[in-house]
């Protein structure tokens, strides 16, 4: 029986876990660890019914509703004093429908909206871990998994890191992905990719699957009827080339001499890319530059003779280097970048043959090795991501394979990126997303005004989002790292990790000063005000020149620098571009604190919720909305867009870029009072409805939340009486709600599982709308307290989208 295990280096995880070392006693850590014991036998009947209940739907219901995670902690309730008391009020008590379209133009009753809160909050603070954040799913791409394998068979140590029992779930999760044309997406709900079908074959193979098995024969036809793996995008082609299936020539350049070339004035140094891209292109180019390839094996041998049309050794790989599926082809190259790769390929070699070419490409190994180190340590070998967590491990093992390298200080937190749900075993997109979706919980809770009553479920929250903050900057010169200041920040998961972002600083900024005001008898001891002013000082200096926010740095190129992006699959990753998200995170942080601490910084913050505000204007979309890069898609980024504009004092009265806002939202409106977007947006970057013209409960809590702040209730309420009662007929029996379509994304065409945000988002919307509609809230935009006293030092007027 398997159990997740919180805040615990836990002993069986690894055999060198006497490696593992944290900063705060691994709080946060996430770890699903079996043991074959520990379960009744009415418990195992029940993981399999829902097991076996999954896969029968699965091409249907891509997407796993987490329900491992609910079978272990609901049978703790009683124990944890969580239990259920509160049921949801029956549809007659707010909702008289014809064919699911409301007819009920009037309120929704306090005492029955209450009720829907309370069951809901009791549902989700029954998923709250002891140590204070809540665990779940961050998975959905598909090739992450694949390279985890990949790398482990390379060293060796498959069957040592990844049990058997570890793996039948691997296996599980592989085959329950499966499209029905026998290929793989790029992610779980996508159609089938050369990048995810290649990956997840050669990921069945290593795993044990013969190539007689149906679902690896069904995955084999369908990569050689679109002419074999040749036609891999370029991280597939690199994967194969480690596991020595594909040979180097035909992919292209990857040098690590572009690390020993000068950083200032120089736009493409690799330490001005986003810090995704470039930790992921570091190991990459060392291993490039190493050739590092694995032993060839009976079962790589036969993989040559399975994934390629034709004989194998007649491949012309020169003539592979640019060749890409068009399933795969999101961005293509330019034509400059296949000129510069075509240039490198004829040029590296007589660069090598030579003494000084030689002599600079093993120092560019020799930098490029002492970053990937600087990089571990900094995180506790977590890493950033779960790319170059896998790419960091396999450089340190081809460094060093004994057993006193340092990849043995990486198999530890393999562990880290491992989720187990119903459709298996799967590699998240992060090591979680604990404080993220921890911080937007306190302001969900808060919002529905019950938070006295459960004041026990916010005062373990606060003890994370303490304990969690970044405490001190990275060690050494940080210009020499390329890393920004990191004292006071918050991270997207835990303080090892490390990587501090402008919305995670902000958004736990938002939700320690809810928590602050709650007093520390209710809430706990709050954040010492010295750590909120280092906060507020890290999301200051992540402010661009432009005025908007970056993820993780300041935006330190151009960006025509794309045109080198060598990712087929992916968009928008060379430079950390400014977004609309966390520009509204950062700037509602800002005006949040400038209410609560008004005489610290003042200026500062004048100014740059000035320039912030200047640039969501430049980025709105002629019909009024904002397109969102995180997650899907215009209603999230226009839920950001309206409530940036509204720090700044904006009224829907004085603004029209707030008008054609609403305008956006209220379009969009579905005649069951619901939103519900579909991931095409992201990818078209079009408004896309889901199909079936379906409500999602996270879309229309969003869109809810971005018309309550602008005033509609005070315009015309009727949208949001259908929009709450969209929310109150999709909740659960039990207080949950259910878990519809992939609402996560990144780089425009990959999506990511946020499994919490069913309980979050509705909670928070139906918790304003209380707030609203009763009369705790008045509009945002009227009620000038975080706006105070601004416009004495910058002119930022109400009157205008142009100012």
């Amino acid at each position: 029986m398997w159990k997740l295990k919180c805040s615990s280096p836990d002993a069986n995880a690894s055999p060198f876990v006497k490696d593992l070392f944290s900063l705060n006693g691994h709080l946060g850590r996430q770890l699903w660890v079996y043991d074959p014991d520990g379960a009744t036998s009415a418990d195992t009947a029940e993981v399999e019914r829902i097991r076996s209940q999954f896969t029968s739907n699965r091409c249907f219901q891509r997407h796993s509703a987490d329900e491992l995670i609910r079978v272990q902690y609901g049978a703790l309730r009683k124990k944890r004093a969580r239990e259920i008391h509160t049921s949801p009020p029956p549809p007659s008590a707010y909702d008289t429908s014809v064919r699911s379209v409301s007819v009920t133009e009037d309120p929704i009753p306090r005492s029955v909206i209450e009720r829907s809160m309370r069951a809901g909050v009791e549902f989700y603070q029954g998923l709250q871990d002891e140590d204070g954040h809540w665990a779940s799913d961050y998975g959905g791409p598909l090739f992450l998994l694949p390279g985890l394998i990949i790398a482990l068979y390379v060293m060796g140590q498959l069957d040592d890191v990844l049990p058997d029992y570890v793996q039948v779930e691997m296996r599980r999760y592989l085959l329950n992905h499966q499209n029905e044309d026998g290929g793989f997406g790029l992610h779980i709900e996508g159609s089938s990719t050369m990048f995810g079908t290649t990956l997840s074959y050669v990921s069945m193979r290593l795993l044990g699957m013969t190539a007689t098995t149906e679902a690896v024969v069904n995955a084999r036809s369908w990569i050689l009827s679109r002419g074999g793996a040749i036609n891999v995008p370029s991280w597939g082609k690199f994967y194969l080339c480690i596991l020595g299936i594909y040979d180097w020539e035909g992919l292209n350049p990857v040098p690590p001499e572009c690390w020993l070339l000068p950083y200032e004035y120089n736009p493409i140094h690799p330490g001005r890319f986003w810090c995704h891209c470039r930790m992921v292109y570091l190991p990459m180019s060392y291993l490039y530059g190493c050739r590092a390839s694995g032993a060839s094996s009976f079962l790589t041998e036969e993989l040559k003779s399975e994934l390629f049309v034709g004989n194998y050794k007649t491949i012309n790989w020169d003539k592979t280097r640019n060749t890409c599926a068009s399933e795969d082809l999101y961005y293509s190259h330019p034509r400059i970048q296949d000129a510069l790769w075509w240039g490198l390929t004829k040029v590296e070699p007589f660069f090598l043959r030579w003494w000084p070419g030689r002599w600079i490409r093993a120092n560019a190994l020799k930098l490029t090795m002492n970053h990937i180190h600087y990089e571990d340590e900094n995180t506790r070998y977590i890493n950033i991501g779960p790319v170059n967590k896998v790419m960091n491990m396999l450089s340190c093992w081809f460094q060093d394979p004994s057993e006193f390298g340092s990849w043995r200080k990486h198999t530890p937190r393999v562990a880290d990126y491992l989720w187990l749900a119903e459709d298996g075993m799967k590699m998240a997109g992060y090591n979680g997303s604990q404080l993220w979706d921890c911080a937007f919980a306190v302001q969900a809770i808060v919002a529905t005004g019950l938070h006295v009553e459960y004041s026990a479920c916010l005062r373990s929250a606060h003890k994370y989002i303490r304990d969690s903050q970044v405490l001190d900057d990275c060690p050494g010169q940080l210009s020499r790292r390329f890393r920004h200041i990191s004292k006071g920040a918050w991270p997207f998961s835990t303080r090892d990790h490390g990587w501090p972002i402008s919305d995670c600083s902000s958004e736990g900024l938002k939700a320690a000063l809810e928590l602050e005001a709650m007093g520390s008898e209710r809430a706990g001891p709050s954040v010492p005000v010295g750590l909120l002013q280092e906060c507020v000082n890290v999301i200051l200096s992540y402010q661009n020149m432009g005025g908007g926010w970056a993820t993780y740095e300041n935006t330190r190129s151009y960006e025509w620098v794309e045109i080198i992006n060598p990712a087929e699959t992916f968009g928008d990753i060379m430079i950390d571009y400014p977004y609309v998200e966390c520009s509204s995170a950062s700037m509602q942080a800002l005006a949040k604190f400038h209410q609560r601490y008004p005489t610290y910084r003042k200026q500062d913050i004048k100014k740059s919720l000035h320039r912030g505000r200047k640039f969501l204007l430049s980025i709105q979309r002629r019909d009024g909305s904002w397109y969102g890069s995180w997650a899907i898609c215009f209603t999230y980024g226009t839920w950001f867009g309206i409530k940036g504009l509204m720090s700044t004092g904006s009224t829907f009265e004085t603004c029209e870029a707030l008008r054609r806002a609403v305008k956006f939202l209220l379009s969009k409106q579905m005649p069951c009072g619901g939103w519900g977007e579909s991931y095409l947006s992201s990818q078209t970057k079009q408004y896309v409805q889901l199909e079936g013209g379906v409500s999602h409960v996270v879309n229309t809590a969003w869109a809810m939340l971005a018309l309550l702040a602008s005033g509609q209730i005070s315009r015309d309420p009727l949208p949001l009486h259908r929009g709450a009662r969209s929310l109150m007929r999709a909740q659960c029996s039990n207080g949950d709600w259910p878990q519809q379509t992939i609402m996560g994304v990144f780089n425009n065409n990959c999506m990511i599982t946020y499994a919490n945000y069913r309980n979050i988002f509705p909670l928070w919307a139906l918790g304003e709308y209380t707030n609203y509609v009763y009369g705790f809230r008045p509009s945002e935009g009227q009620k000038n307290v975080y706006f105070e006293g601004i416009t004495a030092g910058a002119r930022v007027s109400n009157t205008s989208d142009e100012d």
